[in-house]
């Protein structure tokens, strides 16, 4: 397909990935992270995101009618690659890991893999079960 005939889809992902950031950043504004310390906001960003993606899978990929083609690039590549964040978490590591927070920065480092992983595990499970026990 030519570029012309994906400019939808590019269209799609840049305002959704606006949102998303947008969110991500209004949510470093709430509750910021000081220097040095644990970055829960960012951990609890990508691990509500990874959940939401998990969500977000089954609803559009395992259903009887698909949705718009535009929903996958809007939601998932657009607003929910935009709202988690592998750069922030790499930034936050090294920053941890130069100030010698070396526990920290390798716990920051573990958990935020472990957990979004899980995340999306138990998001796509949970979403799952629920299209199953309503559809019965």
């Amino acid at each position: 397909m030519s570029l012309r005939g994906q400019m939808p889809v590019i269209g799609a992902v840049a305002a959704g990935g606006a949102l998303g950031a947008a969110a991500r950043y209004g949510a470093s504004l709430a509750w910021p992270t000081p220097a040095g310390a644990f970055p829960w906001t960012i951990l609890l960003v990508n691990v509500s995101g990874c959940a939401a993606i998990g969500v977000l899978m089954v609803l559009v990929t395992e259903v009887a009618a698909p949705p718009h083609p535009l929903v996958r690039p809007f939601l998932g590549t657009g607003v929910l690659g935009g709202f988690t964040t592998f750069s922030t978490y790499a930034l936050d590591t090294q920053s941890l890991l130069s100030a010698g927070e070396t526990a920290r920065g390798v716990a920051y480092m573990g958990v935020t893999v472990v957990a979004a992983l899980a995340a999306v595990l138990v998001a796509t499970t949970a979403t799952r079960g629920a299209r199953r026990r309503r559809t019965r």
